[in-house]
């Protein structure tokens, strides 16, 4: 694959940041320590890792790690362009397939002499690999679907592994609903609209990855999007905001995952295998014996979107020095023994490397994911392929006017298929 032109708006930013690099905090050492500046969006493993970071310090006396975390309900990608811009440039960022290589191209370096790059799985750089240079390391594996509370399932006597089609899903829905009082819930799902990125990227690459044979590279390529199964899709987002908690466009994660699941204030939610540290810091026994996960069925199916969510990079503008213990610190992160245990027992991570013992893997949400994966029963994660800003500023906004009833399904349609072939085609 050749990397395209980087988009403009990434061009002015990179060009106006060039002669800033020369300042940016990560280059500069104190005395003869190295500082390594992470700029990271994983909020659920914010803690882990700041504790894995101390670990590495204590091994590596000469090197200070300083990591800044923006996710959850905030924009990391413009924080991060922000970052670019300023003094405070840092070494290690995240990127999250081709279209963020796209347009962060300018930035990243080759990182295929690590032992992490050696030591990936099959697949796993595919969407950060150009032109035989590996740009990103994989963080893990994730999935997602509809996590639930399995005592309120019980309760209700739902069976969760019967739900593999839409109609026996809105059954077991409908039942939940007429039950709430009886199961002190206060609505089925929360919904979390407000976060554009649960929508515009997750939702809807249940119902569009078959377009693109489940392939990143595919969807990348692709010069338009057809919709072929937009009523499904349609379905399901009327299916979880008819039986939300209201009002769904001013819910977000944090409200979603802490006060509303956590609390057992709701039956289910659509997420993936990161909310579990989040749920075991709210609620260790909910966490360890009462939540399980299911896919968003399509067609009938029951299969789990599997994927690698963000990659590391290191940025090349920094110090050669700099960029060379950044480096070795995430070779460290993956490849140590140190590192391994962390990756499995406290990052609670689906490991996207060889060398790991998968029976260790530590959630139960983690597990049934990879049972998934090892089953063959899954569907690739080709929303990183979509055009720059398509999935959240154009789909994801969308959502937000289609619920708010300020614009029609047929509308939301057409205007995200001329969206994507505008963004494609550089209008």
């Amino acid at each position: 694959m050749k990397l395209k032109k980087v988009s403009g708006i990434a061009s002015a930013v990179l060009a106006s940041s060039l002669f800033l690099a020369g300042c940016s905090s990560s280059d500069k050492a104190s005395g003869d320590q190295i500082t390594l500046d992470v700029f990271q969006f994983k909020v659920e493993f914010k803690n882990q890792f700041e504790e894995l970071a101390k670990a590495y310090e204590e091994e590596n006396p000469d090197v200070k790690i300083k990591i800044s975390t923006v996710g959850g309900g905030n924009d990391y990608k413009q924080s991060l362009i922000t970052k670019f811009t300023s003094k405070e440039e840092p070494a290690i960022f995240n990127v999250g397939g081709p279209t963020d290589v796209e347009q962060f191209g300018d930035r990243l370096t080759d990182l295929s002499d690590t032992k992490a790059a050696k030591a990936a799985l099959d697949g796993t750089l595919d969407g950060v690999t150009i032109d035989g240079k590996v740009l990103g390391l994989p963080f893990n594996q994730e999935g997602y679907g509809f996590i639930y509370n399995k005592r309120i399932f019980k309760e209700a006597g739902i069976n969760a592994e019967e739900l593999t089609s839409y109609e026996a899903l809105k059954e077991a829905v409908e039942k939940l609903d007429a039950k709430k009082k009886d199961l002190k819930i206060k609505a089925v799902f929360a919904f979390p609209v407000k976060e554009k990125w649960v929508t515009g990227n997750h939702l809807s690459n249940v119902f569009l990855a078959s377009e693109f044979d489940g392939n990143v590279m595919t969807a990348y390529e692709s010069p338009t999007v057809a919709f072929t199964k937009g009523d499904q899709l349609k379905q399901m987002i009327d299916l979880q905001n008819e039986f939300s908690v209201q009002p769904t466009t001013s819910l977000d994660y944090s409200q979603q995952v802490e006060e509303l699941f956590s609390l057992e204030q709701v039956a289910i939610i659509q997420q993936g295998n990161w909310v579990y540290n989040t749920v075991n810091d709210m609620d260790p026994e909910l966490a360890e014996k009462n939540i399980g996960i299911i896919p968003i069925p399509v067609d009938g199916e029951a299969k789990m979107p599997v994927g690698v969510p963000n990659y590391w990079a290191v940025n090349n503008k920094v110090d050669d020095e700099v960029a060379k213990e950044a480096k070795k610190f995430l070779d460290w992160m993956y490849t140590s023994d140190t590192g391994k245990e962390a990756v499995l027992k406290d990052f609670k991570f689906i490991p996207a490397y060889e060398g790991y013992d998968s029976s260790k893997i530590a959630d139960p949400l983690s597990k049934e994911i990879y049972e998934y994966s090892a089953d063959g029963k899954t569907i690739g994660w080709t929303f990183q392929g979509s055009p720059v800003g398509w999935n959240e500023d154009q789909f994801g906004a969308s959502v937000q006017a289609y619920v708010l009833g300020e614009m029609t399904w047929d509308e939301l349609i057409q205007k995200n298929i001329k969206a994507w072939e505008d963004i494609r085609s550089g209008n």
